[in-house]
């Protein structure tokens, strides 16, 4: 396929770049010789993987794709991965193009409702990516050296990315993303107001109150989309965010956990052990140089 070779061009080029173009908010570019850990709080976003493979795991679902396939994201997720095809002569290459709701709900305006092709509720899917899809997130890339061009074609690139998830394999969760009242962004709001005061004692009842749904409506979509229950959720931002954090302060453990909202150290690093299989601090130390942050 001649459009994702250009693509894996494109990513090599991005990624020896010291900053992220200003001109598209979101966009992550991801270059790694070796197989390695990725951590992540994913959002709405598509990403491509032009390169290799990776695995994908959100609470316990599992997501593999490799060169040619792509992962939507429909919403901030606690995520952990595993690059699984790498080497320094051919590296993992992905790209992540964030999602817009506006877009979406603006297309479906524009557009009415088209039938179903698969009604899958989900944090994530998987699906393989076609020549059109590929061709117009690399035209998209192309015009970030030229931001005079990407002034006045980039915004219609992105629609068109967006209208090609829209009818493609996923085309039913996609529009959902842009529906106020789908279970998708209901969820997705439940989720950000959990993210804003993921360090504090949270009520459920207040979770719910905020997105206008009742405790049990909001329990019920929570698990449907996410595998997890709105307070799991917050348990595993909590530890994503402390892990994080572990990189640069490994002598720290008792400070990392109440930076996050444990008030005991105990029950941190019994939580911490449980998610991650070991202590936080035998954690900080293999992380050393084995873990990358990325998106995609």
């Amino acid at each position: 396929m001649r459009t994702l070779t250009e693509l894996a061009e494109r990513i090599t080029v991005l990624s020896a770049r010291d900053q992220p173009s200003p001109l598209l908010p979101g966009l992550k570019v991801s270059r790694d010789g070796i197989a390695r850990d990725t951590v992540s709080l994913t959002r709405p976003m598509l990403a491509i993987v032009a390169q290799g493979a990776k695995r994908t795991m959100s609470a316990d679902r599992v997501y593999d794709y490799h060169a040619g396939q792509y992962l939507i994201s429909t919403m901030d997720l606690p995520a952990t991965g595993h690059i699984t095809e790498a080497s320094p002569t051919r590296p993992f290459l992905g790209v992540g193009v964030p999602l817009d709701e506006s877009i979406i709900a603006q297309l479906a305006l524009e557009t009415g409702p088209v039938t179903p092709i698969d009604d899958t509720e989900a944090g994530m899917v998987v699906a393989d990516a076609d020549e059109e899809l590929i061709d117009a997130v690399v035209r998209l890339l192309r015009l970030l050296d030229h931001p005079r061009e990407f002034a006045v074609l980039g915004a219609g690139v992105e629609r068109e990315i967006h209208w090609r998830l829209m009818n493609g394999p996923h085309a039913a969760l996609v529009r959902k993303i842009g529906i106020s009242d789908s279970r998708v962004s209901i969820v997705r709001r439940a989720a950000r107001w959990i993210i804003d005061h993921y360090d504090r004692t949270i009520r459920i009842a207040d979770v719910a109150d905020h997105v206008g749904v009742s405790e049990a409506t909001l329990n019920r979509h929570f698990r449907a989309i996410t595998a997890m229950s709105p307070l799991q959720y917050q348990k595993q931002i909590r530890l994503g965010r402390a892990r994080v954090q572990l990189m640069n302060a490994p002598d720290d453990i008792a400070g990392v956990g109440h930076s996050v909202g444990y008030d005991s150290p105990s029950q941190f690093n019994r939580e911490y052990r449980r998610r991650y299989g070991v202590p936080p601090g035998q954690d900080a130390v293999r992380l050393q140089g084995t873990v990358n942050y990325e998106t995609v």
